[in-house]
């Protein structure tokens, strides 16, 4: 039997219900959204004359959730206009409607009583064969599914989402116990293929495995932090970035989630795990106890771990709560010589044996900490999971970590792993042990481009499941590289297509980049069919490198820096007019220079979290590596008989002079940035670079021809120039912008008005590029953008100046 999902229906509109309806909503699908129905009236309803009757008021929890949700931010949904997709009622007149949906997500309170009404109403309306999934953290399924038909019984499991659904990759699938295994591997395969999670299988124990170890991390943390006589911003430094985690790190990251909801899965756990051999670290710490008494909750309540007030100067302060006193203070940096001997390792997996070798206060933080979490993953196998991997996808997906536990382990080495254990008290399980006894010094291995695991079962390294819909970067570079230096990687993805990986700090493009985009055009040209230009780091590429512009620029090497942008452009000009087709797979930011390489690719395969615009106003100048010429040949190719055309324009102009960048890939076809009916976007990362090279082979095949440079570009010269100018002026004028803004506002305006011609005329690319690049420099000499790139470099946000 084929499965299509086209309608879905989430029972539970709270936080967690209209983020999910929301990102069923982002894919495509029909949702139907329910609530209960409010008890009694609010005070503006009673001042309306309604009454609990009517239709508005039914549907006013249901309504002013899914509104609220909408509003958030970061967004949960990724156009605007999606949300059409959502429809609402309310459980007492609209349950009836399920009968026409293909799933029933359940996410109402956690109290068991209370999913066991509804299931008991859904199963009234339910038709047979739909499948019914819970949302539940922690409730087993045994409870749930009883007095539940068989049909009921057959369908149903548990599809664990984290929060912010949208975001949050980690898809935990339990199945009760009389789940159908096709059940589970339709969720499984759903869960990656089009809602873009990592799906991750797991058992029916409590907290699962996502948060069974993530609390065990942060409850660690709380009982170590005062042991070793620590900070809250000392852990936050130790644990955020430097170790592959996200910035909020530990303590902010409790802040923003809300400690009532830690403390409510840790309590869980502690109840419900009596045999657990790290039972009492469940327990919560005196100073937790005193702030969830004090309400100090987090960012919900306005002060947590750390607390926003009003400074001195009348700007914000960020205050501290120290431990001990229990009182707030003001701020102090940390900083640990052990995280400076980091600080010229750039991959993060390589950092781990540095920081356990320490000789200061980080060192032994990091001893603990990680011999503490490898015993605990080691005995978890297998009552939460029967393959490590399991666990490693679970707080890589769910709670954002670089690298899973025992990755960490295989880096700082195994049998130094079981040094720091022991030196802790702590015993290294049998199964790993008995792992290096077989020969086997790792949990992982590469072999023939693909992840395997050791399984604790046949004692051997197995091919990690699930790897053939994907291509990792990391697996085939060492055995499938094809050329490199030290900031570009050309890698051979099979079926005559390259791949062109950046590997600069933050996917920068310099001059290192622009040769690694020559060579692969070159190479490919000769003997490959097609080319992709895509990475798999934190984000696609943030833009030109600047220090290098900032450095020419002050030492006034104005012919180098004209040849620097030169080469960008003739770059970018070859990825639009090499004999092959190039395909770009942006994800993440994908900024200024990032989004030119975007602009003239023969396709882009964008992942729908991309974040793409041109920002260059935001560093004093214009988008000089073809992107101002490329948004007036789009505006060019807009113009429609009847149009009024500066208006068409202007919106192009816009777009690059109040530097917008989409929230998400759909949001960047309103930009002009990504093209309808060409460009496509995939939802699951992972499987994006195997996109992108089917899309390459796919045009190859079909016959490639080398596209001719345009010479048809319509631009209409002083009218538009003159409109673009009076503008700038007024807005300089009612103080919108500065004497700054306007000067580079309108030497865009000069170039995209295709200079001051006296009238409509039609140019050539090049003749586009030329008075770019002309701008771009002209800019480069001005003090105020030198110290807007400067403040850039030091303190990575914009100056106004």
């Amino acid at each position: 039997m084929i499965r299509r999902i086209n309608k879905v229906a989430v029972i539970g509109s709270g936080i967690m219900g209209s983020g999910i309806a929301c990102h069923f909503a982002n894919i495509g699908a029909e949702v139907l959204l329910l609530d209960i129905v409010p008890r009694e009236l609010t005070d503006k309803e009673k001042a309306k004359g309604l009454t609990l009757e009517n239709k508005a008021v039914r549907n006013r929890i249901v309504n002013d959730n899914l509104a609220a949700s909408l509003k958030s931010n970061p967004s949960p949904i990724y156009h605007k206009k999606f949300a059409s997709r959502v429809s609402t009622g309310n459980l007492d007149d609209d349950l009836h409607k399920i009968k026409d949906v293909d799933w029933i997500i359940e996410v109402v309170v956690e109290r068991l009583d209370i999913k066991q009404k509804v299931f008991e109403q859904i199963e009234k309306h339910r038709t047979p064969g739909t499948l019914i999934t819970s949302n539940t953290s922690g409730i087993p399924i045994k409870f749930m599914n009883e007095g539940r038909s068989e049909d009921f019984r057959k369908h149903f499991a548990v599809t664990h989402f984290f929060n912010p659904p949208r975001y949050l990759k980690l898809f935990e699938v339990i199945p009760g116990p009389d789940c159908r295994v096709e059940v589970v591997d339709f969720l499984m395969s759903y869960g990656e293929k089009f809602l873009g999670k990592t799906s991750v299988l797991a058992k029916d124990t409590p907290a699962f495995i996502g948060n069974r170890i993530g609390i065990f991390g942060i409850q660690s943390l709380f009982h170590q932090v005062k042991e070793l006589g620590m900070t809250v911003e000392e852990v936050d430094k130790l644990t955020g970035p430097v170790i592959g985690r996200p910035k909020s790190a530990t303590f902010r990251t409790v802040d923003v989630v809300g400690l009532d909801t830690l403390v409510h899965v840790a309590n869980g756990i502690y109840e419900n795990c009596p045999d657990d051999e790290a039972h009492d670290l469940f327990k919560l710490p005196d100073f937790i106890q005193t702030m969830m008494d004090n309400q100090w909750l987090g960012s919900k309540t306005g002060q947590g771990f750390y607390k926003k007030v009003k400074g001195k100067d009348g700007g914000s302060e960020i205050l501290s709560l120290d431990l001990n006193t229990m009182e707030y203070r003001e701020g102090k940096k940390a900083s640990f010589a052990t995280l400076e001997l980091t600080k010229t390792i750039d991959n993060v997996i390589d950092r781990f044996p540095v920081l356990v070798s320490g000789k200061d206060k980080a060192g032994d933080f990091y001893r603990k900490n990680f011999a503490a979490m490898f015993a605990y993953v080691q005995n978890r196998i297998p009552e939460i999971s029967d393959e490590l991997y399991r666990i490693d996808d679970a707080m890589k997906a769910g709670f954002g970590w670089e690298n899973g536990p025992f990755e960490i382990w295989d880096a700082i080495g195994v049998e130094k792993g079981i040094e720091l254990m022991k030196a802790e008290g702590l015993t290294p399980a049998s199964w790993v042990t008995d792992m290096l006894t077989s020969g086997n010094q790792s949990f992982y291995t590469v072999k023939e481009g693909a992840t395997h695991y050791y399984d604790t079962i046949t004692k051997k390294q197995v091919k990690k499941p699930g790897q053939d819909a994907f291509i990792i970067l990391d697996n085939i570079r060492e055995a499938k590289t094809v050329w490199k230096n030290a900031e570009a990687v050309v890698e051979d993805l099979g079926d005559g297509i390259l791949n062109l990986e950046f590997r600069s700090k933050m996917n920068t493009i310099g001059g290192g980049v622009l040769q690694g985009i020559n060579k692969a055009i070159d190479l490919a040209e000769k003997e490959y069919q097609g080319l992709v230009i895509g990475n798999q780091g934190a984000n696609f590429s943030v833009g030109a490198n600047i220090g290098m512009i900032f450095m020419m620029a002050v030492e006034q090497e104005y012919d180098e820096l004209n040849m620097a942008i030169k080469m960008f452009q003739d770059t970018m000009m070859r990825v639009r007019y090499s004999s092959i087709p190039v395909i770009v797979a942006p994800h993440g930011m994908t900024l200024g220079g990032g989004c030119e390489m975007s602009l003239h690719a023969d396709k882009v395969v964008a992942a729908a979290e991309s974040y793409i615009g041109l920002v260059e106003f935001g560093v004093g100048v214009i988008p000089g590596g073809g992107g101002s010429k490329e948004m007036t040949l789009r505006a060019s190719d807009s113009f429609r008989k009847n149009d009024v055309e500066l208006n068409v324009l202007q919106e192009y102009f816009l777009t690059i002079g109040m530097a917008k960048v989409s929230t998400s890939a759909y949001e960047a076809f309103d930009l002009g940035i990504l093209q309808k009916g060409k460009d496509v976007i995939v939802v699951n990362r992972e499987r994006q670079i195997a996109e992108a090279k089917k899309h390459t082979l796919l045009m190859a095949e079909a016959g490639y021809t080398k596209p001719i440079p345009r010479t048809d570009v319509k631009v209409l010269g002083k009218q538009a120039l003159g409109m673009f100018l009076v503008g700038t002026d007024s807005m300089e004028a009612g103080h919108y912008i500065s004497e700054h803004d306007r000067k580079i506002a309108n030497k865009l305006a000069y170039v995209m008005a295709g200079g001051d011609l006296s009238e409509p005329s039609y140019v050539s690319e090049q003749y586009l590029l030329d008075i770019e690049r002309e701008a771009f420099l002209s800019l480069c000499t001005e003090r105020k953008t030198l110290e807007r790139i400067q403040h850039m470099l030091k303190k990575g946000k914009p100056l106004r100046n």
